[in-house]
């Protein structure tokens, strides 16, 4: 007979029969009746045209047929149960790969503390990490997940997203800077430095030519705001460090209402959200938001 008409399900049986040594024991394992056992052993030898087991009141014994197929089929069978077994995902704990990837400065200031914590509550999740300025397409690349920083909402419809807290765009100077040159009393101040992250100067209000500094690299701009060379803005959560040691303070200008971002955890919206994407996003945002 054709291969392709065998019944899987059957063979299974068949080999949970041999393997248990008896169609009780092999039912109570599938977890279905003794007669649902038995019934599906007959209409196997019934298809493939043998008798595959010997049974007697106490024993089952296989056949010579029935020895030959268990050997032929018996280590796919168990390997297929382990494969299956072995999906990530599949038990309670969570498991598997994540892709993530976030912003380059957050990822090295924020993130570590998260993942040691999460790592050693789900130690079976492993982290495929990508940190990067530049917009990810989150699922054409092939992401679980994103953490993203900005003042808007994404509108893309085949991402979900939840909410972890804000960021707040602040000025600071070095003390060294501002007793050699004072604070300046707005951003229109020619008086000052400036030191400013380059997608932001036109949406902050600064012409070109104020800026002393366009650099596309919050940290470089940290740390000539540190180095003492001007005034600049930083996300809080960059400039927190440096604040608390002292190397930097902010700096109140009057008529600068501070810009605060969303930080956001977005994620493929089609299907079942996987367990190693949830545990992450809710352990992400409690961390976050004890810190922020």
């Amino acid at each position: 007979m054709n291969e392709t008409q065998v019944n899987h399900q059957l063979l299974a049986t068949f080999a949970a029969v041999v393997e248990q040594g008896s169609f009780s024991k092999a039912a109570r394992w599938l977890g279905v009746s003794k007669g649902t056992v038995s019934r599906s052993v007959a209409r196997l030898e019934e298809e493939l045209g043998v008798e595959l087991l010997h049974r007697t009141t106490h024993h089952v014994t296989l056949s010579t047929a029935g020895e030959t197929l268990y050997e032929r089929v018996g280590s796919h069978l168990k390997a297929l149960r382990r494969a299956v077994l072995d999906l990530p995902e599949l038990g309670d704990e969570p498991s598997g790969v994540l892709r993530l990837t976030a912003p380059s400065e957050f990822g090295v200031i924020v993130l570590p503390s998260i993942l040691a914590s999460f790592t050693r509550r789900h130690p079976q999740v492993r982290f495929d990490i990508r940190l990067t300025g530049e917009h990810v397409d989150v699922a054409k690349e092939g992401y679980d997940l994103a953490i993203r920083l900005s003042t808007q909402t994404p509108k893309d419809a085949s991402l979900k997203m939840r909410r972890a807290g804000k960021s707040t765009l602040y000025f600071y100077a070095s003390p060294s800077y501002l007793a050699r040159r004072g604070k300046p009393q707005s951003m229109s101040d020619g008086q000052h430095a400036w030191v400013v992250f380059s997608n932001i100067v036109a949406a902050l209000g600064f012409d070109a030519e104020q800026v002393h500094f366009a650099v596309d690299d919050l940290f470089l701009a940290r740390d000539l705001l540190r180095d003492g060379v001007g005034v600049g803005p930083l996300p809080d959560y960059v400039a927190r460090e440096y604040v608390l040691e002292g190397l930097l303070e902010e700096v109140t200008l009057p008529q600068y209402q501070p810009v605060s971002g969303q930080l956001m955890l977005l994620y493929p919206s089609s299907g079942q959200v996987p367990r190693k994407v949830s545990a992450f996003c809710d352990h992400f945002i409690e961390a976050v938001r004890k810190r922020f």
